[in-house]
């Protein structure tokens, strides 16, 4: 199943959870609201056993107040005695059709409905019974207010359960409706979670997300063509370099065969044989500059088999670093080795050739971009369960701009019109794709020495 599918059903289940207690919440504030607004003699219970208890007092008199209030809510009033079950007071707006002797079946009969359609209720004393008479259709009485105790007694449950009961149709009415759209809406997420898998989507176009379905069908059509183009053109250009640097191979081994002779030739002039220097030196650039376009481009393509063997990364980049001190006649950059004393050992699967060729790129970047010379600083070091390869130097490094570039491109290649001046382009690129087959990080930065510096971080083997 779907991942988000059981997702997508909580969610619905909750709105719907919510939906249901908001509702009841807002009928129960409506109801409340209503009933408040009533008015205050809403019960007229009490006002009758107010008008009996001051009939009884004053001697058949109603106070002011409670004149006028019957006065204004047109009720009529009558006062029955007790003995005789006469009318001996009443209001002056008393129908003509209501009694003035009554019986007690008469009595028990108001007192429980209608006289005439008036509602009436009654309000007892000591000598007397007052009815008060209500306009018709003002209240509506329950003529038979009788009750199951235990129906009152259990009322709390009994309400529980019928809360309950409701959500639970509710619900079961909710899945019953939205069960067809939840069947259509599963094929579609999972359609949409393959799609940057780059699988091939086919889903029927049919139901509530008919024309949805079809726009994915469309979209996984359209990247499968630029998937296959894709393809075709990346292997049309791995192949493309991998024939270019062969072809160039031969003549530019000419070329720097016939150079260096006119270098080395003594009849020809200082000015042609420095001349000559400079075609062996581009040719060299150019030479190097070929390797490393084809190694990036197998690397890129995982064309380049990656060897990892147990290596001491110690010994390795020592190793390295003994080379390029060996090759610097000039003293022109002298290399040092910073790597403590203690640590001798510090294994790691790697493609031994693809590690020195990183490292001796990131060598030759500081030589490149410090013609006036300086100090290169090598190093291996551990952090936790990473062995970390540090290559610094002490020259005229980049400003913080570059770096933050450097680090986040995606490639390390600089295009622009300066032929003449070596830029950080492919050996930074080669180094980066190297650590990416091997598992590991470049992290470029500023050298505390105040020049540039890159660390790379391997998985340490135990």
């Amino acid at each position: 199943m779907v991942k988000s599918l059981p997702k997508l059903i909580r969610r619905f289940v909750v709105v719907l959870l919510l939906s249901s207690v908001l509702l009841f919440l807002f009928n129960f504030a409506l109801f409340a609201l209503y009933v408040g607004s009533q008015k205050p003699n809403g019960h007229p219970w009490t006002t009758a056993s107010q008008v009996a208890d001051a009939l009884s007092e004053e001697g058949c008199r109603l106070p002011k107040e409670l004149a006028l209030e019957l006065e204004r809510d047109h009720v009529w009033a009558i006062w029955i005695e007790e003995q005789t079950k006469k009318v001996v007071w009443h209001t002056k707006n008393l129908p003509a059709a209501v009694p003035l002797s009554y019986s007690l079946s008469d009595i028990a009969g108001l007192t429980r409905g209608y006289i005439d359609g008036y509602p009436t209720f009654t309000g007892e004393a000591e000598n007397g019974l007052a009815v008060l008479g209500y306009p018709k259709d003002s209240f509506w009485k329950h003529m038979w207010p009788s009750w199951d105790y235990s129906l009152i007694s259990n009322l709390p449950g009994i309400l529980l359960c019928a809360c309950a009961s409701n959500l639970a149709l509710l619900f079961l009415i909710y899945l019953f409706v939205n069960t067809k759209l939840l069947k259509s809406v599963k094929p579609i997420v999972g359609a949409i979670q393959s799609l940057p898998a780059k699988e091939t989507v086919r889903i029927p176009e049919t139901g509530l997300f008919a024309e949805l379905a079809a726009s994915i069908n469309k979209a996984s059509e359209i990247l499968q063509t630029q998937n296959r183009q894709l393809r075709k053109k990346e292997t049309a250009r791995a192949n493309w370099i991998a024939g270019v640097s062969h072809d160039i191979r031969t003549p530019l081994s000419m070329v720097m065969g016939y150079a260096g002779q006119l270098e080395q030739d003594p009849r020809l002039g200082q000015d042609s044989r420095k001349k000559a220097a400079v075609i062996v030196t581009q040719s060299r650039r150019m030479r190097n500059l070929i390797n490393d376009l084809n190694l990036a481009s197998k690397l890129e393509y995982n064309m380049q088999p990656v060897n990892l063997i147990r290596q001491n990364l110690v010994a390795l980049l020592r190793q390295v670093a003994v080379d390029f001190i060996n090759m610097d006649i000039d003293a022109k950059y002298p290399v040092i080795w910073e790597t403590k004393e203690a640590l001798t050992v510090c294994p790691a699967e790697i493609d031994k050739g693809l590690v020195k060729r990183a490292v001796s790129n990131l060598i030759q970047n500081c030589m490149y971009h410090n013609a006036q010379g300086c100090s290169i600083f090598v190093r291996v070091e551990t952090e936790e369960s990473h062995a970390v390869i540090v290559v610094e130097d002490n020259g005229s490094g980049a400003d913080d701009e570059q770096i933050e570039q450097l680090n986040r491109a995606p490639h390390y290649m600089v295009c622009d019109e300066n032929t003449t001046k070596q830029r950080h382009g492919l050996g930074l690129l080669i180094v980066k794709q190297i650590m990416a087959a091997h598992g590991g990080t470049v992290k470029i930065g500023h050298s505390s020495y105040g020049g540039f510096c890159v660390k790379l971080s391997l998985p340490i083997v135990n």
